[in-house]
């Protein structure tokens, strides 16, 4: 008996690829013990929450019982909050924003969530740069957007042509991911100021119309994430129609705790008399988020200027560089995020996910993130899986070029 919607239904059946590998890894645990099996599925931090974080949960817990200790807050976040990410957002994007140009979200999906609610209408489109993070078709899908990806260079790098070339007048944003997840690549600022020249050029288009803008999303959860002097480029400074949208989950390892944030340019509010913010705020009531968890929210704040030990992840990175190497796994250096996205021996990413499956190594296809012919390994694990898998790589690529 069929109780939901046929898109549902339909989806329902297709769990992502990065789940499927999760699951899979959990089943091959039980069987041969945690110790027997390299999963490298999931992005799910394993570093602990900085040191700072133990005495502001026990202050938190001593605040939580006073009245409306754990009451609703407003809906944009709380204002204390919103001013401390205002503050935090403001070094790292070179520019003044205030407590008025944040709001603070479910996780950075939630933000997505809500700017798509906001800008969306059905058949609306979101061009985005292949590799990409699977959930976005899901996020914009259920307004009735069309995702558009658009593939990248063979090194990653965005080719601007090919993203201007796919816009139509449909398109309501361009959405860039960096340090990208699934492949690490740090976008450079030449390439954003390449797509923020195609922004401004369609929406001068736009306005002499008096049509609805086109935005430059920039997702950037890893953003802390940069290898070997690599610098994340601020986004927001380059145009009034970029929003910048992150989360706490991989720089504070607090992923349950379900804190993001959305900030709008206030040149954008200066323009549309604060439409955006107050929209995305009321988006963001109306789907039923309300408002960001208090706790979280709170703990964010009083840390979000320290993060976990990036020190293990460039060690991991650095040791699953060297596994790759010497197995002669094809692969661009990431710059940025935990992620490696090399290519499969042989060009076939399945054959080669169930080749490393024999070997009780988990990967994720990069099908799953549109790019066939490589896989994703996340290099959320310790450093002892990493290199405990190195023979097994070996193996695989040999079974795989037979």
């Amino acid at each position: 008996m069929q109780t939901v919607t046929d898109v549902f239904h339909a989806a329902a059946g297709k769990s992502s690829f990065i789940r499927k590998m999760f699951e899979k890894g959990i089943e091959l645990k039980q069987q041969f013990g945690e110790d027997a099996v390299c999963d490298f599925s999931l992005g799910n931090p394993d570093v602990p929450p900085p040191e700072a974080a133990r005495a502001v949960l026990h202050k938190l817990a001593d605040d939580a019982i006073r009245p409306l200790g754990l009451g609703y807050c407003p809906n944009a976040g709380i204002p204390a909050v919103r001013d401390a990410i205002a503050k935090y957002l403001s070094k790292q994007q070179g520019m003044e924003l205030k407590g008025s140009d944040v709001m603070m979200t479910v996780g950075a999906a939630s933000a997505l969530v809500c700017f798509f609610r906001a800008t969306i209408d059905e058949g609306d489109e979101v061009v985005v740069p292949s590799p990409y993070f699977v959930e976005y078709g899901n996020y914009c899908g259920h307004f009735g957007g069309v995702l558009k990806p658009v593939p990248t260079h063979e090194d990653f790098s965005l080719d601007v042509p090919a993203i201007a070339a796919a816009v139509t007048p449909k398109t309501r944003a361009i959405l860039v991911n960096s340090p990208n997840n699934p492949t690490g690549t740090i976008y450079s600022k030449d390439e954003l100021k390449a797509l923020v020249d195609v922004v401004e050029s369609v929406n001068a288009e736009r306005a002499a119309k008096g049509e609805r803008p086109l935005f430059l999303l920039s997702d950037e959860p890893y953003r802390a994430f940069a290898y070997d002097g690599a610098e994340v480029p601020a986004i927001l400074p380059l145009s009034k129609f970029a929003l910048v949208l992150g989360s706490f989950s991989k720089t504070l390892s607090m992923a349950g705790e379900r804190i993001g944030y959305i900030a709008v340019n206030p040149a954008l509010s200066a323009a549309d008399n604060g439409a955006m913010m107050t929209t995305l705020t009321l988006v963001n009531r109306t789907l039923g988020y309300v408002n960001a968890p208090v706790i979280g929210q709170r703990l964010a704040a009083a840390i979000c200027d320290t993060t976990v030990d990036l020190d293990i992840y460039k060690r991991r990175h650095d040791l699953m560089a060297k596994v790759l190497k010497d197995a002669g796994i094809e692969f661009t250096m990431p710059r940025g995020a935990f992620y490696f996205f090399p290519k499969a021996p042989g060009g076939d990413d399945s054959k080669f996910v169930d080749a490393l499956l024999e070997e009780k190594i988990l990967a994720v296809p990069g099908s799953g993130f549109g790019r066939a012919g490589y896989i994703r390994l996340s290099c959320a694990v310790d450093e002892k899986i990493i290199a405990r898998s190195a023979e097994g790589f070996k193996r695989a690529k040999e079974k795989c070029q037979k």
